[in-house]
């Protein structure tokens, strides 16, 4: 078992210099249990979470100066869990390194998502605790680069629900929406939406749907700072 952790270091580009730390973030509660082993990683998945959500923070801090608490939360939750962390481990193949106990095991922890998170967590507390801030930075930049890139797809293009969060921040009132005209043969029609606060239409779109109209509405008012501050 300690080739393989070895080799989960050696082939990740991970130089420690105290390699126990990283024994400590692969063994499981269910080994230390069965083996009467000494520590497990729940000390390190601890520190790992708070150091994952500080690296997170400062990367939509830097990337977004201009986006509100709000949206700034939104994203990091997406960023900051049990799924995102999951989906990580499996990349790098993180269950096969796993010290498991025997019925943890046979029962497929090694690809239980709850347990990939916890021991995602507790390597990025044990770089951390190794060699610092900035070793643990490029490590999760590198390797959440994919999910951090997928969680501000979803989320950054969706500009009507932001817009409606950053009016309704605001105001009670919320904005509207209206299919303004459609033109083009049925099978290939062009919908021209607006959208409104109140009684002022803050911009139109046009779209292939009526979805799509809305959405490029949403995008041109968001984008025009000086109406949008008139409002708020």
């Amino acid at each position: 078992m300690v080739d393989k952790i070895q080799e989960f270091s050696r082939t990740k580009g991970l130089q420690f210099k105290n390699e126990s730390l990283l024994t400590m973030a692969l063994t499981h509660p269910s080994y230390h249990q069965d083996n009467n082993y000494p520590d497990d990683n729940q000390r390190l998945e601890f520190l790992g979470d708070a150091v994952l959500s500080l690296i997170i923070t400062e990367v939509l801090f830097e990337k977004f100066p201009d986006q509100d608490e709000g949206f700034l939360t939104k994203i990091r939750a997406k960023i900051v869990c049990e799924k995102a962390l999951a989906q990580v481990a499996k990349t790098m193949d993180l269950g096969d390194y796993l010290r498991l106990g025997k019925g943890e095991q046979m029962s497929g922890g090694r690809s239980r998502k709850s347990i990939l998170a916890d021991a995602m967590e507790a390597v990025i507390g044990a770089i951390y605790l190794d060699q610092g801030h900035d070793a643990a930075g490029d490590f999760i930049r590198q390797h959440f680069r994919e999910v951090i890139f997928k969680a501000l797809t979803e989320d950054y293009n969706d500009y009507k629900s932001r817009l409606q969060e950053i009016v309704q921040a605001k105001n009670q009132q919320g904005v509207t929406y209206a299919i303004l005209s459609d033109s083009g043969p049925a099978h290939a029609k062009t919908f021209t939406a607006g959208v409104y606060y109140q009684d002022i239409l803050l911009a139109t779109g046009s779209g292939r749907s009526k979805k799509e109209a809305g959405q490029n509405a949403a995008e041109k008012a968001l984008q025009d700072q000086s109406m949008l501050k008139s409002i708020l």
